[in-house]
């Protein structure tokens, strides 16, 4: 038993050592493998490492190469700006050092300028210091002569200048007096005017007729009718007066009222083309004519309307607009003095930066009471401002209306540019026949009283009469005679003539000296 036990542990114990023996051997033959295959992992790694060390070599200096040229570039530019920036600076220094010197030249200038200042005052001073010496001397002198004292010298002198004030304040009150007659007087007669036309009576002038001219002689029975009816009924249906006299081909209408005669006009003209004159062809065709007419004043009234941009007027505002073409007031013509005035409105309220439309509006519809016959009470331009206000104009354009004459008081700039357009267009040269007639006179009455004074040679009034030129005889004055002369004649006019705003007067006087080279 103890046999067995002993071999099977000696059994147990070589299998053991044995068993160590070859797990010790299979360890190392695997370390072995390990080893070499290490070995050459590291070698692998050594060959990557070296190529990897070589490319990175190879980019680094490439990198380098790049980084220089970009560096060189940039250096380069920076020393051409530098240089640039040197030429510049130097530049500037020598326009400052150009500077400088013309500052110190100034300044040199000045000095010297101060010092001759200086001078001049302290000669001044001396020579005003001597004056006031001599004037007292002279004072002293004066009131031992005279006999009086300074305050009594002044006293007198204050009375002298106050007299001679008192004078020409009284005559420049004879001249207000003279100056506001006239006015008046002219402020009647358009009064008086306007309200004949607008009462349109039975007198008849040379802008009251019309001329109608017929193909023959014969006409002339068939328009008077057998005994007369057919004139007769033309004349009590329109209201115009036909006059049929020995003026060849040719017959006259006339009436006061420039509508009815218009309507006449037309009437008779279609009446001629037709041939059948008789009581009621005569009565179709002056309502035809009556309707042709009040339709050609609406598209009349439509069309200056659009002209001058004007949007939202009243159909019959526009109609009494159109009939404006058939008066006239002074000789011109009444729509186109109104479209004048709104024009020459809109452009002083451009001017002013006020709304032009609005004082076109207001121009253009300023003597629109002008248009109302005798059926409204008032001025034209009061009728004027309650007819625009029924038809649902502005206040401002009703204010301006009734303002235009003065007759209501100005509210607004819109009033006085209304005024002062309406002034412009009606009193320039040539707007009126009155006017222009008065207008030649007084330039050829100022230009005869300057010839009056001696030693004038010529005198021209231009500038529409607001200078007067006046040329000397250059022997016969000198230039302190020159001066005087201006003076009279300023005064001689200012005494003597009638006239808006202000005269210039220009006295020119020169040498002209002339030699022959033989």
């Amino acid at each position: 038993m103890v046999y067995y036990i002993i071999t099977a542990l000696v059994s147990v114990g070589a299998g053991l050592f044995f068993g160590k023996l070859v797990a010790d051997y299979i360890i190392r033959v695997k370390q072995g493998r390990s080893l070499d295959e290490s070995q050459k992992v590291l070698e692998d790694a050594r060959r990557e490492s070296e190529s990897i060390k070589q490319q990175a070599s190879l980019e680094s200096k490439e990198l380098i190469l790049k980084a220089k040229s970009s560096v060189d570039k940039d250096l380069s530019e920076f020393n051409v700006n530098i240089r640039e920036k040197e030429k510049r600076i130097a530049r500037r220094e020598e326009k400052l050092e150009i500077l400088e010197k013309e500052l110190k030249d100034k300044q040199r200038d000045i000095s010297d300028r101060l010092k001759t200042l200086e001078k001049k005052e302290n000669s001044a001073q001396q020579n005003f210091q001597k004056a006031t010496n001599a004037l007292n001397d002279i004072k002293v002198e004066l009131e031992k002569v005279a006999g009086m004292d300074q305050d009594e010298a002044r006293k007198l002198l204050e009375e002298k200048v106050i007299d001679e004030a008192r004078i020409a304040a009284t005559e420049k009150i004879k001249e207000i007096e003279i100056s506001t007659r006239d006015k008046i007087d002219s402020i009647v007669k358009n009064i008086i005017v306007t309200a004949i036309q607008r009462y349109a009576s039975d007198y008849v002038s040379e802008r009251t007729v019309s001329v109608v001219q017929l193909p023959n002689d014969e006409m002339k029975g068939r328009i008077i009718g057998r005994e007369g009816r057919n004139i007769r009924v033309f004349e009590a249906v329109t209201g115009v007066d036909v006059i049929i006299d020995d003026t060849p081909e040719a017959v006259i209408l006339s009436c006061f009222n420039p509508l009815r005669r218009e309507v006449g006009k037309i009437a008779l003209t279609r009446l001629i083309a037709d041939g059948r004159i008789h009581p009621t062809r005569i009565e179709e065709i002056v309502a035809k004519s009556e309707e042709e007419l009040s339709q050609l004043c609406k598209k009349t009234g439509e069309q200056v309307a659009f002209d001058m941009g004007l949007q939202k007027i009243h159909p019959e505002l526009l109609y009494l607009i159109g009939t404006l073409k058939y008066r006239s007031s002074y000789g011109q013509n009444l729509l186109a003095h109104s479209i004048e005035v709104g024009h020459l409105a809109g452009m002083l309220a451009s001017e002013l930066n006020i709304a032009p439309k609005y004082a076109r509006r207001a121009g253009l519809l300023h003597d629109i009471g002008k248009a109302i016959d005798q059926q409204e009470e008032g001025s034209h331009a009061t009728v004027g401002a309650l007819i625009v206000k029924k038809y649902g104009e502005s206040n401002k354009i009703v204010n301006a209306i009734a303002s235009h004459h003065n007759e209501v008081e100005p509210k607004s700039l819109l009033d006085h540019i209304v005024q002062i357009a309406n002034t412009l267009s009606a009193q320039r040269p040539g707007a009126r026949k009155e006017f222009f007639a008065s207008y030649i006179k007084r330039l050829e009455d100022l230009e005869n009283l300057c010839t009056s004074f001696q030693g004038v040679k010529k005198a021209y009034a231009i500038q529409a009469g607001r200078e007067i030129r006046v040329l000397l005889e250059n022997n016969r004055t000198g230039d302190e005679g020159a001066m005087i002369l201006a003076r009279d004649i300023a005064g001689k006019i200012e005494n003597h003539l009638s006239y808006p705003g202000q005269i210039k007067v220009s006295v020119i006087r020169e040498t002209r000296s002339a030699e022959y080279a033989k």
